[in-house]
């Protein structure tokens, strides 16, 4: 568990280091003052100073931020702003300043994708295998034909036909579109439910292993890293419609649990298949936090941009005192829902 632990803190560190890296380097860029950039949150276990901006590391593995002076609105209210300080700065600077949070996640994704990519290969969506009897065959599929969309979206992975087969939990018709021998088909298939799984099958098995080239690298990072994004939205979705539970959902601790499985399965195959796994699932977590950061919410990245852009709109920033409150409650929501996780995480695994 403790290498599963130092894993945990190493993959959390980057994820967070790109997000508020993010926030920093496109800061500086246009004069904004940094106030303090930390990892973590609670009490400082590291700090320095350089230049005018305090760097720390922080005790509790949670989260991080880039604090920008008169960011509060505090300081504007009592006129003890500088001329670099946040709210002086134009407000398409200030937009990409936060908007370069979440976009920075997903360069990162995109960048542990293709070391993903360029060193396993790819599974595409070729069928290798059609069920006797089963609905796709009834339907005209056979082995050897590559699935290229499903209900109109485009599929390049297997991954993305499975994700979509196990969400169709209503055993709602595919409309699929395929390819053999240079001529394209499309057919609907009625999946058949199966008792012992629990859910809606077609009778297919795709995936022919793909080892990329350079092009296909680029092209196949960017398809892994929408996977995750799509899944990433699907599984909020589920849980804003009751179809996930709150055991479905994880924290600190269950992402150090989930770190240990995947390190005791796989540690039997040596360090570069530890390596590769830890990359995926940073690479999910980078994936997860940028999504999750776009969303509308006070205290959010996402909810600073809407009040950016209600500025840019208006031509005048909504008073400061007013987006403060709206965040401050947002916060404080936040802390609620981070400690009901973690205690939710505590009863799960222990």
């Amino acid at each position: 568990m403790a290498v599963s632990i130092l894993l945990f803190l190493v993959i959390f560190i980057v994820v967070v280091l790109s997000h508020e890296f993010g926030h920093f380097i496109i800061a500086k860029m246009n004069g904004i003052h940094v106030v303090e950039f930390f990892i973590g949150m609670g009490p400082s276990i590291i700090s320095f100073t350089k230049g005018d901006t305090k760097y720390s590391i922080k005790l509790f593995p949670i989260g991080g931020a880039c604090m920008f002076e008169g960011e509060d609105g505090l300081a504007e209210e009592k006129g003890e702003l500088s001329e670099g300080a946040f709210p002086n700065a134009p407000v398409w600077a200030r937009f990409a300043t936060v908007f370069a949070g979440p976009l920075f996640n997903f360069l990162t994704a995109y960048i542990m994708a293709l070391i993903i990519v360029w060193n396993c290969g790819v599974i595409d969506t070729q069928l290798q295998t059609v069920s006797e009897g089963s609905a796709a065959q009834e339907a005209g599929l056979e082995a050897g034909d590559v699935i290229t969309h499903i209900n109109g979206k485009r599929v390049h992975l297997s991954n993305e036909i499975t994700l979509i087969s196990q969400l169709n939990t209503k055993g709602d018709p595919f409309e699929v579109t395929y390819e053999r021998d240079g001529h394209k088909e499309t057919v609907v298939i009625q999946p058949t439910y199966d008792e012992e799984a629990g859910r809606y099958y077609m009778g297919i098995v795709a995936g022919k292993y793909v080892k990329c080239n350079v092009p296909q690298t680029f092209s196949y990072a960017f398809h892994t890293m929408k996977f995750y994004a799509d899944a990433t939205f699907k599984s909020l979705g589920m849980l804003v419609t009751g179809k996930l539970s709150r055991n479905d959902v994880s924290g600190p601790v269950g992402m150090v649990k989930m770190v240990d499985d995947v390190y005791d399965t796989v540690k039997p195959y040596g360090v570069l298949e530890v390596v590769i796994n830890m990359v995926n699932i940073a690479l999910l977590l980078s994936v997860n936090l940028g999504i999750m950061n776009l969303l509308p919410l006070p205290a959010l990245d996402g909810g600073r941009l809407v009040f950016l852009l209600l500025e840019a709109v208006r031509g005048k920033p909504v008073p400061p005192e007013k987006e403060g409150m709206v965040h401050l409650a947002g916060m404080m929501a936040l802390i609620v829902l981070m400690v009901l996780v973690l205690f939710n995480d505590i009863t799960k695994f222990f």
